[in-house]
């Protein structure tokens, strides 16, 4: 598997974006979070002058075996059916990539469907159609899983040599929450029944019926000697979708780029990427608190604080790019905000 080198980040400038920070005419500390977002994108480009450029959205699609056990409320074809809608622009990611600028791309890891010849905005890294049932058998063979962490990589890197320095995680495939679930379990040592919610609107039978499916599938796997190691938790019960998403977000970090992190699957694959190196979450900004129940066991672990709070739990992406806005006003106070110095404005006594 591709060996990622993230630096943590070099705190030299520190005291001096802080200083920079709080001789803005404002009260200490009155920006709240768009402060700490500031300092923090100033680290990462090591700049008192940092800027978010050629900023792209990423949506990751893949399809899952389990889903046809019904882990979801919805046909698997919706997986397939909505990357369509991403392609022609009809999705809530078009709309909120289109008004804040993001340029987007949607990247087929393992759809249970054949998209035909080349697609405008489609990256095809289809590994297989769609993942194996993981109530039966690991999703993914240990190879499958460190191509697709090799080939989301590569997606980034080219975003990379493209002047990128800012990108957005989403995501699509039915079933994915439940595999979310597992994973967040796994690797938080949460309470399963804790990790698991509604996904894209079970009903309470539904819901029941989804629980005791993770839990037959948790059983398998420890009476195979599974372990809580993250990528063989990857490879046992994550998506194409998802795996490929930790090798874009481990590149992102390697290439020093600002991640902007949306809710529950996102934060799986997060969660996944930062057992395998810890340095990536000091390029991550945690967009959103998603309405799924397994949320805030990732957000713990990661030590994470979100932007923003607004119930959502759609995925695609859709809290990221509603964030992005934040950052860019985060590096705007930051570069054109008068000190009290240069405004002739009178410091506190």
């Amino acid at each position: 598997m591709h060996s990622f080198e993230i630096a943590a980040l070099d705190r030299g400038l520190e005291k001096a974006l802080n200083n920079k920070v709080d001789r803005k005419t404002k009260p200490l500390g009155a920006l709240g979070q768009l402060e700490r977002i500031a300092v923090q994108i100033g680290l990462i480009q090591q700049s008192l002058t940092p800027r978010l450029n050629n900023p792209q959205m990423l949506v990751f699609a893949g399809d899952h075996g389990a889903a046809k056990a019904g882990v979801s409320a919805y046909p698997q074809d919706v997986t397939w059916q909505m990357v369509e809608n991403f392609l022609a622009g009809g999705a809530a990611i078009n709309v909120f990539a289109r008004q804040n600028g993001l340029g987007l791309s949607v990247v087929d890891a393992g759809v249970a469907h054949d998209f035909g010849d080349e697609r405008d905005g489609l990256i095809d890294l289809k590994i297989a159609p769609g993942t194996a049932n993981y109530l039966e058998q690991p999703a993914m063979s240990a190879a499958q899983c460190a191509q697709a962490i090799e080939q989301g990589a590569g997606v980034v890197l080219g975003l990379a040599v493209a002047g990128c320095n800012v990108v957005g995680f989403g995501e699509m495939g039915i079933g994915n929450t439940a595999s979310a679930s597992l994973l967040t379990h796994c690797l938080t040592s949460t309470p399963l029944a804790e990790c698991i919610g509604r996904g894209t609107g079970l009903d309470d039978a539904g819901l029941a019926r989804k629980e005791a499916l993770l839990a037959q599938a948790l059983a398998r796997y420890r009476a195979a000697g599974g372990s809580d190691d993250a990528f063989s938790v990857l490879a046992e019960f994550g998506g194409f979708e998802i795996a490929t998403m930790v090798g874009a977000m481990l590149a992102a970090a390697e290439a020093r780029m600002v991640l902007l992190i949306d809710g529950f699957i996102v934060g799986a694959a997060a969660l996944v990427a930062s057992k395998l190196a810890p340095e990536m979450l000091d390029y991550c900004v945690f967009c959103h608190r998603s309405a799924e129940a397994g949320h805030a066991a990732q957000l713990r672990t990661m030590r994470a604080e979100p932007l923003l709070d607004l119930g959502l739990r759609l995925g695609e992406g859709t809290g990221a790019a509603l964030a992005y806005p934040l950052l860019l006003a985060a590096t705007n106070f930051l570069a054109e905000m008068a000190s009290f110095e240069s405004a002739g404005v009178s410091d506190k006594t």
